[in-house]
């Protein structure tokens, strides 16, 4: 279901203070290693730093499908236009990869555009790229952003008829969402702890993203798509994923 992401959102010291994820079963990295390394789509540049940019630093050899170039982040913006925003964009998704250990030529930015992914043929392009038992590591599909469910479905479905492993993670989830959410699948929850070499990559890798975390200008369409407390919720020191 598509909402509004508007607001402050749920606070960090909310979640924080909830006691569920101490109870969530723990998945092990390693598990992934022992078949092809994943692969982890992401329907913006920065989601797969954010959602699990400290998972993709503690792999070797995670590959990193970017569906959107993100041009229409800052969509009244007096600063940029939308073709220079994707290039930035595109920039910062690879110094982002390369902090958490991903070479450029592990990550494909396919292109689709920000707020009109065609789910048919990114399903198809995944289900080309997938096989029995691989990771697929992407945004939940009831995220609440329109473009992380339109890639959750192709996700699924791709997974589906590969036989590939779906790993769904939430991002703007922890905005409109409060502990114990019902519409929010917590018994399929999973928490991958993070070391702290990973933590500190991911940190960097947000870093990164200077065009999100940061004004763009003084105006308010040039205003920080991540503020501080936003980011908040991206500096715990696990991350979740919720399995099938």
């Amino acid at each position: 279901m598509v909402r509004p992401i508007v607001g402050a959102g749920t606070a960090e010291e909310t979640w924080r203070a909830w006691p569920a994820p101490a109870g969530w079963r723990v998945l092990d990295p390693r598990d992934a290693a022992r078949a092809v390394p994943p692969l982890v789509v992401a329907p913006h540049p920065d989601d797969e730093v954010l959602g699990v940019g400290g998972l993709v630093a503690m792999l070797a050899g995670a590959e990193i499908a970017v569906v959107t170039d993100g041009e229409a982040s800052h969509p009244g913006s007096t600063v940029h236009t939308p073709a220079e925003l994707a290039g930035i964009r595109r920039a910062e998704t690879v110094t982002a990869c390369g902090r958490l250990g991903v070479a450029p030529s592990g990550i494909t930015h396919l292109g689709h555009p920000d707020g009109g992914i065609d789910e048919t043929a990114l399903t198809d392009t995944l289900t080309a790229r997938l096989a029995p038992g691989r990771w697929c590591v992407t945004t939940w599909h009831g995220d609440g952003h329109p473009d992380h469910e339109a890639v959750g479905r192709a996700a699924a479905v791709a997974c589906r008829r590969t036989g590939a492993t779906l790993l769904e993670f939430p991002v703007w989830t922890w905005h409109w969402a409060e502990p114990d959410d019902p519409g929010v699948p917590w018994h399929r929850a999973r928490r991958i702890d993070l070391t702290e070499a990973a933590r500190s990559a991911k940190r960097d890798a947000i870093d990164a993203f200077r065009s999100q975390i940061l004004p763009l200008g003084p105006a308010p369409a040039d205003a920080a798509i991540l503020p501080p407390h936003v980011l908040a919720r991206f500096a715990r020191p696990y991350e979740t994923v919720f399995v099938p």
